[in-house]
Formats: structure tokens, C-alpha cells, sequence
């Protein structure tokens, strides 16, 4: 067998017949004597430090006996052993002490002893020390190993650890979660590290890469305008778990849900990841941004059957996973070799109770789950129609304001992006990523999708009659190409990865504008500026939370990779000189985050669909000539007016994806012949014409306008005053406005 795993334990009989052989206790010379601890309680679960010592209580259903394990460094063997009595220390299927004088900081373990029998779903090994399930820090020795983990025999020097933390021992100053409006986020997708790594990032070197330098960068994202920041995985996970010689950067892969991530933090403190954690939150909350994380609650870095025992196979493997009919393996809709068993009532607690303590304790803003609809199976897989798990999140009233957003598919093809369940659920729209990119790109047959798309994807929510802000639009994220590449690459270029370019997705709908990967020719880079300039107006002012990745605004390059999870290098971390390079779409992306025009209208959608507008011949659609659309398969452009009635405001959209330039007739917007309109933003200009201030738009005086070639154009006009006929609002705006 394969399975590091069945080692010692395993012994050959006569015949060939294979015998299950409890394995041998892990001695330690430092035992303690028995009565220096007290019974403890089994509430609450984890440790928690009080004015004489620390309470410790673990879940574990199955185990004949639990040591604590206490360090006095991060990479030594315990310093203490303390045995719990099963009689005195375990309660139900909780196992709990109090210690005398342990303080906050301490550094301890388990292990925990009981059989292995993975036909049976059961995999104790009390040669591995194991992380607290609740433990609110983790250190990680320099000298850890993942390997030490899967292998037989001790770990403790190499093993990662919890640590005593005080929950309370922090002064927020008065701070809160901000409880932003839906109507008025936006949404940066960012990595930790990654923002500051960089050497141009001006950063000292101690603090580059850590929750501290991402402070010091905090006057960036307030000038660029973003309502929040989304980070990528930052609750402990393990860097090792990759392919050998690469790291897992992005952190989808942890071993806690309580405990941030050590790596982030620059100060070598035991304690300092979570004080650092908190004074970035409050830093960004003072700056009006609020802080959504990327959680990870479908799987762990502990693998398939050959994996690592860091904590929750080592406590309950038959609780805390999903395995399949024969028990030793592992279901695996994450496609990471595990599945969290998350409506498992004592997995559904933790669950619950980690967002709670992010919340509470840590003053998070919103969740963005990672193959959410993961949480949607059983513990046979099975995709059940009112999960407990998500609606004990749904209707927590400790968590009513909370930004919840689900990444609404898995990896074993459930996909649930219009259908997820709950009623406050937020969701990451992939098809307004694909329907976007096939229109800008030139597919046939898109036009009626983006158009769908632009109104906050009506058509795949209007049953739930909820705000256009349940759907999150995204053209780029972290997962895939960054929007430079979009525009630059055919193909993904995934080489260096070390898995033979197989990894990451094949349907990219990207297109090199002519070349593949960089070039000099000023036409190609001419037509890549004005591509991202199209992505990233509809990104911003389509109806929904729009988002968008770190980097995008200055056309970041991962090289083509769209997979570059493994890549801790600079193809990943934001190259700051960027800013000056594409210092042109930088102002614009700045320009229209100052003036989303759709936050003003996006709470007054129309409850019917596009089919049913397109049917009734709606006057607010057009083509290059007024009121006749093409929704033809091969039409490549579309137009439409709406109306901010808050503003007094007319707003003409035109949107050319066709490969010449093209002449749209203008809606007449005054009682005479002078045309009123007011041109924002046309994509097809140089710089600085391609986007102006607001109010210092040009007058069209035309009553057509020539949009160019994949292109975007917006005119704006004025109507109160008189300035619009009420039969021209009739004509012209009618059906928009009942949609807006």
C-alpha cells in the first residue's frame, strides 16, 4: 500500500494475513505528576487563559487517552507531559484539564491515543503532536516539516504548535466591524504578502510581506477609491503542502480556522500574529475599508490517506472529514484530496463558531468561502437541499450584517451560482466572468449574456427577488489569469509550476490582441490598454459588488500563468513600479471608482427578465441605429440609456466589440436640435481624453458618435431644468429606467 501510514502498526501474519497491532506510547522522561492538574471544564473548547492558569478542552470521540503537551520553545520536545485522567479529565466525548500557572504565550500540543483501523475511518497516532482545533495562535518552528508529519515517528520538534492566546488583551479604541452598504462596496482581491514583497514597494525589509507593511500601504487603497479588501487565505496554513521545491503562496491550505498565519507576521513573538492581525483591521477601518477574508471551510492541508496528521484526523478522523464507502479513503470535492464533513454537528460548531470569533474577537468585516458549495453535502457527499451548516451561518444574529460571500461551485462539478442556498448569501458571478470576456473578445452569440450581465445578471436571480448586489462581478481574481493576461496570452503558460503546464484551467476566453505574451508593438499595447479599460468600466458599473484583483490596475503580469498558487516569487507580489509604467490606466481605474455611476440606481431593478424587455421591444436598447438592438448571434455591439433619478442624471452606454469603428445614433436629450450630451468616457482615446473629471466632460455636438473599435463609450446629459422632454424620457429611457 501507498499509505505512509500503515507502518509498524501493520505486521505480516502466517499466509500472508495482515494484523492490527496498537501502536507503542511515545514515552517522555519529563512526565508530570498527576496532581498539578485540575479537572477543567468542557466548555468553552481550546484554551482559555485565566488569572491562575489555562483551561484546555478538545473534542475527540473515539480516543483511549490525551496528553497535553507543553513547550517551553517552538522546537524542542515538550517540556512537561501532562496525562488526562479519563475518569476525572473526559466528559461525554470531551477531554478537558485546567493548568496552574500556565500563562498566555504558552506553547502546547497534544497527542492523542486510540486506534488505528483506517477501514474503519480511525487514524490516532500518538507519535504526532497535534494543533488545538480552536488554538487562537500557532507558532511554526524554522526547522518544520511536513514530512516529519507523514512519516513514522516523533515530530514534536519539527511540528507546528498552538499557543495560549488572550482573546480579550487588546485595545480596540472604540473600533467596529464597519457594516458597509452592499450598494456602496467594492471589493479589492489582495494577498497579504504579495502587496508589499516586492522591493519597489518602499517597504523597510522587516516588514515587507507582513499585515504590518500592508498598514504602511494603507494611503494607496484610499486613493484608489476600494470600499474593502478581500486577503487570500490568512488563517494558518501550511506552506509546504505544494509540489517539491515550490511553496503554497496563496494559503489554501490550512490547518486552523482560528489561528492567523505566522508568515505574515514581522514580529517573531509568539503572540504578535494575532495583535498585528488586529492592528491592521483597525488601521483599515480607520481608513474607511472594510476587511473580508478568504476562508477556507471545505478541506485541509492534511491530504488524502497519505497525508500529514497535524490536528483533526489525529483527534476524530470520522467526524471532521467526508470519507467514502471504504472508510480509509477520503471523498474529495475540493480537489485538494480531503473534504471538510461541515454538517457534522461538532464541524458545523466550529464552523459557526470561528466566524464568530473572527467577528467578535478580530472586528472582520465578511467571509468569502471558498467552494462554498462544498458546505452543501453530507457526510455521505450527498447534496442536501437545506444544508444545517449554512443556515446556522444564515441566521446566526451574532453574524446579521456580516458580508457572507460564496465561491457557489466545488470541485466534483456541483455549481450553484444563482441557486445557493440562503436569503443573504452573496455570490461570485463566473459567468459574468466568462459572458464578459466572450463579448469583449468577439464570440458570436454573447451579446445578449452581456447585456444580461450589465444589469446584475437578472436572469439568474430575478426568483429570489433580491438586490442587483447578490451577485458579485469579477472578470479577474487570483484563480486564473490577472487581466493584463487577459489581454496578452492565448494560452496559459503554467511551465514552471512543475506539473507540466496540466494544472489550471483551459477555457480562459483570453485573447493576445495579436501576440502572445509581451511585445513592443505599439499597436498591440494600444488595443491591451483600451481591452482593460473595457474590462474594468463594466466590472465597476454593472450592476453588483464589483471586484477585482490586486495589480489589475497597473496591468500586473503573472507571465501567463493562471495557476500560480506555487510561485512565492515576484511573478505573484505587486511590482510597484507598475504604477508609473501604466500610469494611464491607473487614473482611469482611479477615475471611475470615483464616480460609480450605477450605486445610485442599483436598488431599483426591473422584476423582469432581458427576454421578456427584448420581446416587448423596449425603447431603452439600441443599436447604431436608436431603438432597434441586434440580438443577433453575430451582432458585437449594443447601446442602451438609463436614468439616475437621485442625480437628475441621463447616462448613454454604447459598447462596440466589433473590429471596426462603428456610428450609433444619439437619443435626443433637449427640445431642439442642439445635442446635450456630455461625453465621460471613450475608451478608444489616448490618455488623459479617454476619461475626464466628471464635470469637466465635453460637449458632443453631434447627434451620432463614432465609437471605435473595441470600444466603450459613456455620455452623460442633465435633465432636470426642463432640459429633458418628457416624451424624449418615453421614448429614449423608458424601458432603463424601470429596469434601474
Amino acid at each position: 500500500m501507498s499509505d505512509s501510514r500503515v507502518r509498524s502498526e501493520m505486521k505480516h501474519g502466517l499466509g500472508g494475513t495482515t494484523q492490527l497491532i496498537a501502536a507503542q506510547p511515545v514515552i517522555d522522561k519529563t512526565q508530570s505528576v498527576p496532581s498539578e492538574a485540575l479537572r477543567g471544564q468542557s466548555c468553552p473548547l481550546g484554551a482559555t487563559p485565566g488569572a491562575n492558569g489555562a483551561n484546555f478542552s478538545v473534542y475527540s470521540r473515539d480516543a483511549s487517552g490525551v496528553d497535553l503537551l507543553l513547550f517551553d520553545r517552538d522546537d524542542a520536545r515538550p517540556a512537561r507531559v501532562i496525562p488526562l485522567d479519563p475518569f476525572i479529565n473526559h466528559t461525554y466525548h470531551y477531554w478537558h484539564l485546567f493548568v496552574p500557572g500556565v500563562k498566555v504565550g504558552q506553547i502546547y500540543g497534544y497527542r492523542v491515543r486510540g486506534p488505528f483501523d483506517p477501514s474503519a475511518g480511525m487514524r490516532f497516532d500518538d507519535s504526532k503532536v497535534l494543533l488545538d482545533p480552536y488554538g487562537r495562535g500557532i507558532v511554526v518552528p524554522k526547522n518544520y516539516s511536513r514530512d516529519e508529519a507523514q512519516r513514522p515517528g516523533d515530530n514534536a520538534a519539527t511540528a507546528m504548535k498552538s499557543v495560549v492566546v488572550d482573546s480579550r488583551a487588546y485595545d480596540w479604541e472604540g473600533d467596529t466591524p464597519l457594516a458597509g452598504p452592499p450598494s456602496r462596496t467594492i471589493i479589492y482581491e489582495m494577498h497579504v504578502k504579495g502587496f508589499t514583497q516586492h522591493p519597489s514597494s518602499g517597504i523597510s525589509e522587516e516588514t515587507r510581506g507582513t499585515y504590518r507593511g500592508l498598514i504602511e500601504k494603507i494611503p494607496y487603497l484610499q486613493d484608489l477609491g476600494i470600499s474593502a479588501v478581500e486577503l487570500l487565505p490568512v488563517f494558518q496554513f501550511d506552506a509546504q503542502d505544494c509540489p517539491p521545491g515550490r511553496v503554497n503562496y496563496w494559503g489554501y491550505a490550512p490547518v486552523s480556522f482560528f489561528a492567523p498565519h505566522q508568515g505574515y507576521s514581522s514580529g517573531r513573538d509568539s503572540l504578535a500574529p494575532v495583535t498585528e492581525f488586529r492592528d491592521m483591521v483597525k488601521a483599515l477601518h480607520r481608513a474607511g475599508i472594510e476587511v473580508i477574508l478568504d476562508v477556507v471551510f471545505n478541506h485541509t492541508a492534511e491530504g488524502d490517506h497519505c497525508g500529514p496528521t497535524f490536528c483533526f484526523r489525529g483527534f476524530d478522523n470520522n467526524a471532521y472529514y467526508v470519507l467514502e464507502q471504504d472508510r480509509s479513503r477520503y471523498a474529495n470535492f475540493s480537489g485538494t484530496g480531503n473534504t471538510l464533513n461541515a454538517n457534522h454537528p461538532i464541524v458545523r460548531r466550529m464552523i459557526v463558531d470561528s466566524i464568530r470569533y473572527w467577528v467578535q474577537e478580530m472586528h472582520v468585516d465578511g467571509f468569502r468561502f471558498d467552494l462554498a458549495s462544498i458546505l452543501a453535502r453530507d457526510s455521505s457527499g450527498h447534496v442536501m437541499a437545506n444544508p444545517p451548516v449554512l443556515w446556522d451561518i444564515e441566521s446566526d444574529p451574532t453574524l446579521a450584517g456580516t458580508k457572507m460571500i460564496a465561491e457557489a461551485w466545488d470541485a466534483a462539478g456541483l455549481y450553484q451560482v444563482g441557486s445557493f442556498v440562503g436569503d443573504s448569501w452573496r455570490e461570485w458571478n463566473g459567468r459574468f466572468r466568462d459572458d464578459v470576456r466572450s463579448f469583449f473578445r468577439g464570440d458570436e452569440g454573447a451579446v445578449r449574456h452581456f447585456a444580461d450581465r450589465l444589469l446584475g445578471s437578472h436572469e439568474m436571480y430575478w426568483h429570489k427577488e433580491r438586490e442587483a448586489e447578490q451577485s458579485v462581478n469579477f472578470v479577474t481574481c487570483h484563480d486564473g489569469f490577472t487581466l493584463n493576461d487577459v489581454v496578452s496570452y492565448n494560452q496559459k503558460h503554467n511551465e514552471a509550476n512543475g506539473e507540466n503546464n496540466r494544472d489550471g484551467g483551459d477555457d480562459n476566453r483570453s485573447w493576445n490582441c495579436g501576440a502572445e505574451g509581451s511585445t513592443n508593438d505599439p499597436t498591440i499595447e494600444e488595443l491591451r490598454n483600451r481591452q482593460v479599460k473595457n474590462f474594468m468600466t463594466v466590472t465597476l458599473l454593472s450592476l453588483g459588488i464589483p471586484m477585482f484583483v490586486m495589480g489589475d490596475e497597473v496591468r500586473r503580469t503573472q507571465l501567463g500563468n493562471n495557476n500560480a498558487y506555487c510561485r512565492d516569487a515576484d511573478i505573484n507580489w505587486f511590482d510597484w513600479s507598475l504604477l508609473n509604467q501604466h500610469a494611464d490606466v491607473h487614473r482611469f481605474v482611479k477615475l471611475l471608482i470615483n464616480r460609480r455611476l450605477l450605486r445610485d440606481a442599483s436598488d431599483q431593478r426591473q422584476r423582469i427578465t432581458l427576454t421578456e424587455l427584448i420581446a416587448k421591444g423596449s425603447k431603452g436598447w439600441h443599436g447604431v441605429k436608436l431603438d432597434q438592438p441586434d440580438w443577433s448571434t453575430c451582432s458585437h455591439s449594443i447601446a442602451f440609456s438609463a436614468e439616475l433619478a437621485r442625480e437628475n442624471v441621463l447616462i448613454h452606454f454604447i459598447f462596440n466589440a466589433y473590429w471596426e469603428a462603428l456610428d450609433f445614433e444619439l437619443p435626443r436629450v433637449g427640445n431642439g436640435s442642439e445635442s446635450l450630451w456630455q461625453r465621460w468616457i471613450d475608451t478608444s482615446l489616448p490618455a488623459p481624453q479617454d476619461i475626464v473629471p466628471w464635470q469637466e466632460s465635453p460637449f458632443i455636438v453631434e447627434q451620432t458618435y463614432k465609437a471605435g473599435p473595441r470600444s466603450l463609450v459613456i455620455l452623460w446629459a442633465r435633465i432636470g431644468d426642463g432640459l429633458l422632454a418628457s416624451i424624449a424620457l418615453a421614448e429614449s429611457s423608458g424601458g432603463s429606467r424601470a429596469m434601474l
